[in-house]
């Protein structure tokens, strides 16, 4: 019995062991790839590296009171045509809080499906949107 409550409590530890590296990774990881789909989208553009950073923090922190409130995971592949839609109303949201963050709403539409692209094609779990 013993053996069975230190693996529910290694268990129950790991899924709260979110370190600042952590947190760094996730950004870094999020900037790329967002990086990325400036390049790549159309009316989509970031004017520097640290608008590039502002912007994967501030998209990191409204994806995840959207999926706290509304339960609705914002990765554009994650949920179907809801968590698409979402993806692309924040990466829309952005462009009012990050200074020299530029998308159009096409651009954030085209934006979110490139994101769902590079996310299904990086292995692990960055849901950068």
């Amino acid at each position: 019995m013993d053996n069975n409550n230190r693996d529910r409590n290694r268990d129950r530890d790991r899924g709260s062991d979110f370190s600042i590296g952590h947190m760094l990774l996730r950004v870094l990881i999020s900037s790329i790839v967002l990086a990325i789909a400036s390049f790549f989208t159309p009316g989509f553009s970031i004017d520097g590296i640290g608008s590039l950073l502002i912007a994967a923090v501030v998209i990191g922190v409204l994806n995840y009171l959207v999926q706290k409130f509304t339960g609705i995971d914002a990765s554009p592949f994650g949920r179907g045509i809801a968590g698409f839609l979402v993806a692309a109303v924040i990466l829309y949201a952005t462009k009012f809080v990050v200074p020299g963050f530029h998308i159009s709403m096409w651009g954030a539409i085209i934006g979110a499906l490139v994101i769902g692209i590079i996310d299904a094609i990086i292995p692990g779990d960055q849901n950068v949107v």
